[in-house]
């Protein structure tokens, strides 16, 4: 009984297996839609780097050349470039030839001409020094002496001339004495004997040529320079100007 019963079930499988076969072949169902994209995945480590590859052949030209094009506008300019040192200074060059002479020029009004000159006596000069101080001013054209030193002083370069006229009842040496630059230059020497003590007159002049600044006066001798003093005669010191220097 039981046998006959497994039989059965064996039979109904067989037929039920045989009835799935044959739905199959006759009722196919359509394919499902894609599924939704996931996620991208984490990025990958980097490859190692791979062998340098050969080098490709040159191009070959191929295209014409064409004509040369019309010139374009001119830039603005630059900014100016920075000096550079100068040169070194090249060797003299030839005297060129003489200038015609020039056209005579208008006579010089002598009004216009500087003229100094003065003289001057001794009346109460002051005491002490070698220098003879002519204190009273009779003329000083221009003021070019000093009453109270005795000195000349030149503004005007030129030639001029100087004397003087001492009086003196003794023995006497004077000196005309000139200096540049306050230095002494030159000295002319005078000297009288007077043993009778009576009135004598010492003299000398000379004629110096003088640069602005440059000094004259009259210097005694320390020993032999006694001077008179008085009302009756007067002792004298004069120059002036004879000409400017060119």
């Amino acid at each position: 009984m039981e046998a006959s019963r497994g039989w059965l079930v064996a039979c109904a499988l067989a037929v039920s297996l045989v009835s799935m076969t044959v739905a199959e072949d006759v009722c196919q169902a359509p394919n499902g839609k894609d599924g939704v994209a996931g996620n991208p995945g984490r990025p990958g480590r980097p490859g190692l780097k791979g062998e340098r590859g050969e080098p490709g052949a040159a191009g070959i030209r191929t295209g014409i050349r064409g004509p040369k094009g019309d010139q374009g506008e001119s830039g603005s300019p630059g900014k100016p470039g920075n000096v550079g040192f100068p040169g070194p200074s090249g060797p003299l060059g030839n005297s060129g030839p003489q200038g015609l002479k020039g056209a005579k020029g208008n006579p010089g009004n002598i009004r216009d001409q500087p003229r100094p000159a003065f003289s001057a006596i001794r009346r109460n000069p002051p005491p002490g020094g070698n220098v003879v101080v002519f204190d009273k001013v009779i003329t000083n054209q221009e003021g070019p002496y000093q009453n109270k030193t005795g000195r000349f002083i030149c503004a005007v370069p030129g030639f001029y001339y100087f004397t003087f006229q001492v009086i003196s009842k003794w023995d006497i040496c004077l000196s005309i004495v000139s200096s540049s630059r306050g230095q002494p230059r030159s000295s002319l020497g005078f000297c009288d004997a007077n043993s009778k003590g009576l009135f004598q007159v010492l003299s000398g002049g000379t004629v110096l040529q003088l640069q602005r600044g440059d000094e004259v006066w009259i210097e005694k001798d320390p020993t032999k320079g006694r001077i008179y003093q008085g009302t009756e005669v007067d002792s004298i010191f004069s120059g002036f100007l004879i000409f400017p220097s060119a």
